[in-house]
């Protein structure tokens, strides 16, 4: 059995949950096994079903006042009591800020290992194998577990596609009652940055500024392009580093690590550690001045030039074109 912890937010499953859920169903169906859904804490109506339409066999559903909101001790807790009870072979996170925390916090209280920020599997001689990028994405590591079970990994956001919804599939969902679990930390609440869209790790397109931006005002730039994409902004670390825009749009090693179909770098150079963040990018277009900077080396598509000029001319065609 192949187990799939399933993320939530505002009380809806998140995409990289179906993400991690449609690889699961796959790796399940060539060595005849089943899957299952963890769902953690209040969800909305009909969110069990929908993990059973997306391909979960079977869904346990942990509830209790302790995971009303995220704390790291509860909620390994409640997948260790899940895991109990499911007694799977893998169990899959979502490589997304909370499932980077919670993952190696469930494989030490099994005392298992952990494969994090996949980006691929295999069966190899009935054995499971993961492919992740090591050196800041320069290269690729194939990794195996040993004997202790479950094998966990964390698969990176936006690496496999959904199920299409199988309205007729159903599931056994299995409710567990959990205790109050001591927590050092709770959640008092959450502050939305306005106007955006999807969290980063999520977004199929992201536009992203670097230090050629000048100052936080000109951000309103590619505000205005990701308005006509419906894209997600992003920033490099020296942006952020100047105070021009807030950290959590930092793309990179010390920032969010994205793996979007189509990545813009405006007046991005391409350090290390910017391509650390965004080298898993299908598509990726990048604007400048500079004819010799490093991004260039791996752009998709290159545009030299005056991002002032180009940004503003490339919304008002892509505008018009997709107005059309």
């Amino acid at each position: 059995m192949i187990a799939v912890v399933a993320e939530t937010k505002d009380g809806v499953v998140r995409k990289a949950s179906l993400e991690a859920l449609a690889e699961a169903k796959r790796l399940a169906g060539e060595a005849g096994g089943s899957v299952a859904a963890i769902l953690l804490g209040a969800a909305g109506a009909g969110e069990a079903a929908r993990l059973a339409q997306h391909g979960a066999d079977r869904v346990v559903h942990v509830e209790g006042a302790a995971l009303s909101a995220y704390a790291p001790e509860a909620y390994a807790e409640a997948v260790k009591s899940a895991v109990a009870i499911l007694k799977p072979d893998v169990l899959f996170f979502s490589a997304t800020a909370q499932g980077k925390d919670l993952a190696p916090r469930v494989a030490a209280r099994l005392r298992v290992g952990l494969a994090a920020d996949c980006v691929g599997f295999a069966w190899e001689n009935g054995a499971l194998t993961a492919k992740r990028p090591i050196y800041a994405g320069k290269a690729f590591a194939k990794v195996a577990w040993n004997a202790a079970r479950p094998m966990i990994a964390s698969i990176r956001p936006n690496t496999f596609t959904p199920l299409a919804p199988d309205a007729s599939r159903n599931a056994a969902i299995e409710p567990i009652a959990l205790a109050d679990v001591p927590v050092r930390a709770r959640v008092t609440g959450h502050e939305k940055s306005a106007g955006e869209t999807l969290d980063l790790t999520e977004a199929n397109i992201i536009v992203s500024g670097g230090r050629a931006m000048q100052g936080p005002e000109n951000f309103e730039i590619l505000r205005k392009l990701c308005a006509v994409l419906g894209a997600t902004l992003g920033a490099s670390r020296a942006a952020v580093d100047a105070g021009w825009i807030d950290h959590s749009y930092q793309v990179g090693q010390t920032g969010k690590v994205v793996n979007p179909t189509l990545y813009f770098a405006v007046g991005i150079s391409g350090a290390i550690q910017h391509i650390a963040g965004m080298s898993s990018s299908r598509t990726i277009v990048a604007i400048n001045k500079d004819k010799d900077a490093p991004i260039f080396k791996m752009a998709t598509y290159g545009v030299v030039g005056d991002l002032y000029q180009v940004v503003p001319a490339l919304t008002a065609e892509l505008a018009r074109v997709l107005k059309d």
